[in-house]
């Protein structure tokens, strides 16, 4: 009984390993559709990065525009340059109380430097803004410059 018992389980063993694993068809399949479904959330996910970097950019330009209004105060004027925020202008020292930041100053979320002017004629009396998406002045959407802009 017990020759009859071992011959059974390596036939059960023999059966099991001539069935065991999938097929290259199988795995083609599988990856197929993995795929698909990456190419679909994908193109989900980065829409929404795009849209989060313009939420980013406003904030920041918010931040920015408090640090601005700050040295104001204490400077009586605008600064020259976004650098002053951090660092003492070399007129005017006496009055600086900064630095306005308490970082360094951050690039846009596209990597480029925040444009900035001085204007007496802006609703805020300067202009800060960031080309968007596209670095370019103008356009719509995720291109849309973000910020105090001037009005053309």
């Amino acid at each position: 009984m017990h020759q009859a018992y071992q011959i059974e389980n390596r036939k059960k063993v023999q059966h099991l390993n001539k069935q065991s694993g999938f097929s290259m068809i199988e795995l083609l399949v599988v990856l197929v559709i993995l795929g698909l479904l990456a190419g679909l959330v994908g193109q989900q996910f980065l829409g929404k990065v795009d849209t989060s970097k313009v939420r980013t950019a406003e904030t920041q330009v918010k931040m920015l525009k408090m640090a601005l209004q700050t040295y104001r105060l204490d400077n009586s004027r605008y600064p020259t340059d976004l650098k002053f925020l951090n660092v003492a202008p070399s007129e005017n020292a006496q009055y600086w109380s900064g630095p306005y930041l308490s970082e360094t100053l951050p690039l846009d979320p596209w990597g480029v430097d925040y444009v900035y002017q001085t204007d007496a004629n802006a609703p805020q009396g300067f202009y800060l803004y960031s080309y968007g998406a596209d670095n370019k002045a103008g356009g719509e959407g995720l291109n849309a410059d973000v910020g105090y802009v001037p009005q053309s």
